[in-house]
């Protein structure tokens, strides 16, 4: 049987792994896009800050692990799927042949339309070539501007403000981290980060970057010009889908699978940032980028693909953020859901302590959390959201105090075993 993945990062390793452990014999291929041993780019940061080296951010530390394991390692872009041949076709014209595929693309960085956003000095943290290219302009004392202050935005921030530079960041958005954060609570998250000396932008864009001498000038939406050294660009991803044009691959924002981690064509399974996969809560296709997501639906698409008959759960938002020193974290619908399907919530806000706490919930089950400054059992939040036990009576009780999460997780799990 011969297995071809298309990418060689988390999800791609985790599928090969698991797809080895299945299928001892196989011939399992992994392709790549760069010529770099496969890397976290959760790890970028941390490279960023000094922490570790470009080898710290290896996936398997062990230069053998791939030999060791016979998963055969390629070099190459994928350009083209047949799936008529079964085969892939790499840019340089190489072709793969496959029994199953699956497509683990991931995303891509998006660069906004902007005059002067191709400048030298505009970079995206994407990539360890991006990484490297920052760490050698972004010294103590140099003018940065990032653009975006979303999820992976905020982890790039933590990891410039550690290198002593003179920061500011421009979000579109009316708070920072507005699609993992609620209003109030990304406000909080704010008044944080300007307190560490960020300059924080919101409800503000980029209209044009400029050369001037060495420095790039940056207007913004407000009418104000700032002079930097270097741009960051961290405006947002999108799935990597665009080689599949022609091939009858169902996609809309992403690819189109079903809870077993296939599309519609034979043979094709697809996971990670590159899917919209079910939803936990809506059952509808969604786009869900998150790594914890990415590693199930790897594991899910490899049982499938070696014969088995596996399903996801479906796709949930778990986010857990460090932001300059205040640990954030939202879960299922954050946001809630509206009073005429039974949506109810409760907000806990300590502004002077930074302490927030909010639980939403559907009749009386618990399908959404968000929380600032609460380290102790906050896990037990995505316990609430995903098992979806009823709470009867204690729903009653956390809408008096939220802060009883923890009893309430016991109850109901005993009350359920």
């Amino acid at each position: 049987m011969r297995y071809v993945i298309i990418g060689n990062g988390p999800t791609g390793l985790v599928a090969a792994e698991a797809l080895r452990r299945l299928q001892p014999a196989a011939e399992i291929t992994l392709i790549g896009d760069e010529h770099e041993p496969p890397y976290s780019r959760m790890a970028i940061p941390y490279f960023l800050i000094g922490n570790i080296t470009d080898q710290g951010t290896h996936l398997r530390k062990d230069p053998q692990h791939f030999q060791k394991h016979n998963l055969k390692l390629v070099v190459g872009r994928a350009a083209r799927i047949d799936p008529a041949a079964k085969q892939v076709e790499l840019a340089d014209g190489q072709k793969l042949p496959y029994d199953k595929l699956l497509i683990a693309t991931g995303s891509y960085p998006v660069r906004p339309p902007v005059p002067g956003m191709d400048l030298p000095n505009v970079h995206t943290c994407w990539t360890i070539a991006d990484a490297r290219a920052i760490a050698a302009k972004a010294k103590p004392g140099a003018r940065v501007l990032q653009l975006g202050a979303g999820f992976i935005g905020c982890i790039i921030m933590e990891a410039l403000a550690s290198r002593g530079v003179k920061l500011d960041v421009v979000e579109m958005g009316d708070r920072m981290v507005p699609r993992m954060m609620t209003e109030r609570a990304g406000n909080m998250i704010r008044r944080w980060v300007e307190q560490k000396g960020v300059g924080v932008h919101v409800n503000t864009g980029v209209t044009a970057v400029a050369q001037e001498g060495d420095a790039l000038r940056v207007k913004l939406s407000t009418g104000d010009d700032l002079v930097v050294d270097l741009m960051i660009c961290a405006a947002g991803v999108r799935p990597a889908i665009g080689f599949l044009a022609g091939t009858g691959i169902a996609t809309e924002r992403g690819i189109r699978v079903d809870s077993g981690m296939r599309t519609n064509i034979p043979d094709i399974y697809a996971a990670g940032d590159v899917t919209e996969a079910i939803g936990f809560h809506s059952g509808q296709p969604e786009l869900n980028a998150i790594q914890p997501n990415a590693a199930d639906q790897a594991r899910v698409a490899a049982a499938n693909m070696a014969g088995g008959n596996t399903a996801s759960g479906g796709s949930l938002a778990i986010n857990v953020l460090d932001t300059l020193g205040l640990i954030s974290t939202s879960f299922g619908q954050w946001q809630g859901a509206p009073a005429a399907e039974g949506g109810e919530g409760v907000e806990l806000c300590d502004e002077e302590n930074f302490r927030y706490l909010s639980l939403q919930f559907k009749g009386d089950v618990l399908i959404g959390a968000t929380s600032i400054g609460w380290t102790d059992h906050v896990g037990v939040l995505r316990g609430l959201v995903q098992t979806r036990h009823p709470l009867g009576h204690w729903k009653q009780r956390l809408l008096e105090d939220p802060t009883h999460f923890m009893a309430a997780y016991l109850a109901t799990a005993q009350a359920a075993a």
